[in-house]
């Protein structure tokens, strides 16, 4: 790459930029994004000791995160076009920066979760804008190439540096530093951006805020009322009424974007079969995941007495196979097997690994997890870049960016419904399992039989969630083209992001 160059900023005025550091920017932005989950996932154990949380209520700390992200990443997008990317981005850093100080300081559950969901907004605000800056200033063929393949890296490691890192800073130093970790990153992130980032070319247009807000407030609601369901009970009143406000802001926002002139969510991108089903299909799939990681990183470290760092290792094969598939499926498997059979033989391997789980107990050593753990990173890399192609097949440019975009909502609401439904059923199993405990247990070896007898029913209903995912791709998405030719430009950095796509959705669970 060169070392600068000159565009047209906003204003049209030549200036100067150095595509180095505006790709350092980006991809520290990515970096912060990928450790964040991974970072918080090792670091449950410690935070539900010293805050106090519930098993319940802990997945909070995943679910105030992923839903203010996923529900306003659409939003996000259209504010970088309407108030310029620099702008969205810079704003969305510091929110992030901010929130990550104050859930370091946290006292409270509700400090850290307010924290969690304010990381989410600027997540939200920060993402669309850094890969939309990565595409308009990187247009050349062998430099957008390049910068994709090192986007792509720094997922992948950033995905495997948390494990590590979360577990270092929680081991060594406190897992209030998973969070304080991002504060240095974030100042470094912003002073940079306003130094080499041209502001972008702002567009009319407005924000559908109303759909925003019920989608986002809507799906909270439900995914509060399983969480309440899990502790209080169905018949609670809590539990009803958040149902209640859950469909009903939900059939809200469908009325909403219908009637919307800018709507947040094109009603029209459902209108396609295998569209639809691919979105189902990573909703359904992406929910098994969420409640893998959750359940087992608290297996590791509270049945097995894993440390931090050994708990950070024990998940790196999936990573590590995760991308290793995707790359194996985007780089020739697609052509050769066919879309739709690749997605059939990944969620066969992933539904294995999953039911493979539900034999969990509480003398189970690593060896019985590595199994599991190495299906279910190859199925889903299998399966992701197909259920990729599904969900973008045939959109008109001007959907493009929405369709993409809903890509990741379905990722991330997936992730936070299916571990609220999951943790639910593990509460109701764990009760049942801790009033009635085999005898000559101590407590300890006593709550350890509860916890895996929760875990497993648990893991029952994700492997159910997996499956549908399967008869879903097997009698609801018909035949998709495969590449005839080698990909041109475009599809291949659908491929590439995809394999970003899978690695996130691993690290958020």
């Amino acid at each position: 790459m060169s070392s600068e160059t000159l565009i047209v900023t906003s204003g049209g005025r030549l200036t100067k930029r150095h595509p180095s550091l505006v790709l350092v920017v980006v991809l520290t932005c990515q970096l912060m994004v990928v450790l964040d989950g991974t970072i918080v996932n090792i670091a449950l154990p410690q935070i539900r000791h010293a805050l106090h949380f519930s098993t319940a209520n802990l997945s909070w700390v995943l679910n105030a995160y992923t839903l203010s992200f996923g529900g306003l990443l659409l939003l996000g997008a259209r504010a970088g076009d309407i108030l310029g990317r620099r702008t969205t981005f810079v704003w969305g850093i510091t929110l992030f920066t901010v929130a990550s100080m104050l859930g370091g300081l946290s006292q409270n559950s509700g400090e850290l979760l307010t924290a969690r969901a304010a990381q989410g907004v600027g997540g939200a605000l920060a993402s669309p804008a850094a890969l939309a800056l990565l595409m308009s200033m990187f247009s050349d063929g062998r430099e957008r190439t390049r910068a994709i393949g090192l986007y792509t890296a720094v997922s992948v490691g950033g995905s495997a540096v948390g494990l590590l890192a979360g577990g270092v800073l929680v081991q060594l130093v406190s897992w209030r530093w998973v969070l304080f970790v991002n504060v240095p990153i974030g100042i470094v992130v912003v002073v940079l951006a306003r130094m080499v980032i041209p502001e972008t070319a702002r567009h009319k247009g407005v924000f559908d805020l109303a759909g925003a807000l019920t989608s986002t407030v809507g799906m909270s609601s439900l995914v509060y009322g399983f969480v309440r369901a899990a502790s209080d009970g169905w018949g609670d009143t809590d539990t009803i009424v958040a149902f209640v406000i859950g469909v009903v802001l939900l059939t809200a926002f469908v009325l909403t974007e219908r009637r919307a002139s800018s709507p947040i969510t094109p009603l029209r991108l459902f209108a396609d079969r295998n569209r639809v089903s691919s979105y189902l299909a990573r909703l359904f799939v992406v929910a098994g995941m969420f409640g893998m990681f959750f359940f087992l990183s608290q297996f590791l470290q509270n049945v097995l007495h894993y440390s931090p760092i050994r708990t950070g290792l024990a998940f790196l094969p999936i990573t590590i196979l995760l991308f290793a598939s995707s790359q194996a499926a985007s780089k020739g498997l697609i052509e050769r097997v066919g879309a739709k059979l690749l997605m059939i033989i990944g969620l066969v391997l992933s539904t294995a690994g999953l039911a493979w789980l539900t034999q969990l107990s509480a003398d189970s050593g690593y060896g019985m997890l590595f199994g599991p753990l190495a299906l279910f990173g190859i199925g889903n890399g299998l399966a992701f870049v197909p259920l990729t192609t599904a969900a973008l097949s045939g959109i008109e440019p001007e959907d493009a960016g929405a369709a993409s975009g809903l890509v990741n909502v379905m990722q991330q609401v997936g992730g936070s419904l299916g571990l609220a439904i999951l943790v639910t059923i593990f509460g109701a199993a764990d009760r049942h399992a801790a009033s009635h405990p085999p005898a000559g247990l101590n407590p300890t070896a006593a709550a350890n039989h509860a916890f895996v007898a929760g875990a497993d029913r648990a893991f029952d209903v994700a492997t159910l969630f997996v499956f549908a995912t399967l008869l879903l791709v097997i009698f609801a998405i018909r035949s998709l083209p495969t590449h005839a030719q080698p990909p041109s430009e475009e599809e291949q950095l659908i491929e590439d992001l995809e394999t970003t796509g899978a690695l996130s959705a691993t690290a958020s669970g």
